[in-house]
């Protein structure tokens, strides 16, 4: 997965330099990169949040 992302980050940041304003290449990188892979790490990692919450309980 994390492969994913570098490549995605590398893909994006390529999209941002082209475009013709700096702006434009701050909003692309925003939107095409930060909000969607933030976004899927956050879902991907749900699964050990729980783990380390029920292990955090169970040590109570």
């Amino acid at each position: 997965m994390l492969i994913v992302a570098i490549a995605w980050i590398y893909v994006v940041g390529l999209m941002a330099i082209t475009e013709t304003s700096v702006v434009a290449g701050i909003v692309t990188f925003l939107f095409y990169c930060v909000l969607p892979l933030g976004t899927l790490i956050y879902i991907a990692g749900s699964g050990k949040r729980k783990a380390r919450r029920r292990e955090a309980e169970r040590q109570r």
